[in-house]
C-alpha cells in the first residue's frame, strides 16, 4: 500500500505526538467536520468498521511530520482501539489509507488548493474535499477524485460517492444554533440526511403523532361506549313502557 521507503523500526501511534501543537484558524474548522462525524454517528451506529477524525495527525513516515486535515474518514478500521481510542492515525499500523479527507479554507490560506492537493493525491486518498464559504466566482465546495494517479474535480451538489455509499454536499440550515451554509450527507437520491438536533426534533413530532393518535382512539372508544350506553338505556325505557302496557317484551318473537 504505501510506496515509501519505511525504517525497520515504526513507532506506534501511543509514541508519536497526537497533535501538531497548530490552532485551528476558525471555529468551522472544527463545527463542519463534527457534524458529518456526528451523522455518521447516527447512521452507522451499527458500523464498527469506520473511524472519522477531527484535527487528527495523520502519520505516512516515522521521520516526518504528519498531515493534519480538519477531517477524514477511513472504512474497513476497527471503530475503537479500546476505551483510550486513537491519539492519531498510523499508517503503518492501520494499513488502511484514508478514503476521504476534508479540509476547511480559512482566512488564513493553507494551500488547499495546491500542496495538500498534491500531497493528499500522493498519498492515494480516494476523494479529497475542500471547502471554502468565502469564495464568490467559484463554488464553494469542491470535490476531487482521485482517477488513474491525479485528481478530477467532481461536478454537482451534492456528489455521490458511491465507495462510501453517500453523497456530500452543502446547503443552509442550523447547527449550534447556528444559521448558515453547512456540509452534510446525502443519500443517492440527493436527500440530505439529518442533524442529531433534526433527528430529535423528528421523533419528538413522532411521538406527538402518536400520542395525539392514541388521544383521538381513546376519544373515538370513549364515544362509541357512550352511544353503546345510551342504546342499552333506551332498550331498558322501552321494555319498561311495554310492561307498563301489559307486553311482555319476551314473548314478542
Amino acid at each position: 500500500m504505501l510506496e515509501y521507503n519505511l525504517p525497520r523500526y515504526l513507532p506506534s501511534a501511543e509514541e508519536l505526538p497526537d497533535s501538531d501543537e497548530t490552532p485551528v484558524d476558525n471555529e468551522l474548522q472544527e463545527l463542519i467536520p463534527g457534524l458529518l462525524k456526528a451523522i455518521l454517528l447516527i447512521l452507522w451506529a451499527e458500523r464498527m468498521d469506520w473511524l472519522f477524525g477531527i484535527d487528527m495527525g495523520i502519520y505516512y513516515h516515522p521521520d516526518k511530520p504528519p498531515i493534519v486535515p480538519d477531517g477524514f474518514l477511513s472504512l474497513g478500521v476497527e471503530r475503537f482501539y479500546d476505551e483510550e481510542l486513537r491519539p492519531s492515525y498510523v499508517l503503518w499500523d492501520e494499513n488502511v489509507v484514508p478514503i476521504f479527507v476534508l479540509e476547511v479554507v480559512s482566512q488564513n490560506y493553507r494551500k488547499e488548493y495546491t500542496t495538500k492537493l498534491d500531497e493528499y493525491e500522493a498519498l492515494g486518498v480516494l476523494y479529497y474535499v475542500i471547502y471554502s464559504s468565502r469564495r464568490r466566482r467559484k463554488p464553494h465546495l469542491e470535490v476531487h477524485k482521485l482517477v488513474n494517479g491525479k485528481y478530477e474535480l467532481q461536478e454537482g451538489n451534492p456528489v455521490w460517492l458511491p465507495e462510501i455509499g453517500l453523497g456530500i454536499g452543502c446547503e443552509r440550515g442550523n447547527y449550534c444554533g447556528v444559521t448558515r451554509e453547512w456540509m452534510y450527507w446525502y443519500d443517492e437520491q440527493g436527500q440530505r440526511y439529518l442533524t442529531p438536533a433534526e433527528q430529535v426534533k423528528q421523533e419528538a413530532q413522532r411521538a406527538q403523532q402518536e400520542t395525539q393518535r392514541a388521544q383521538q382512539e381513546t376519544q373515538r372508544a370513549q364515544q362509541e361506549a357512550q352511544r353503546a350506553q345510551r342504546a342499552e338505556q333506551r332498550v331498558q325505557q322501552l321494555t319498561e313502557q311495554l310492561r307498563a302496557l301489559g307486553i311482555n317484551p319476551d314473548n314478542l318473537d
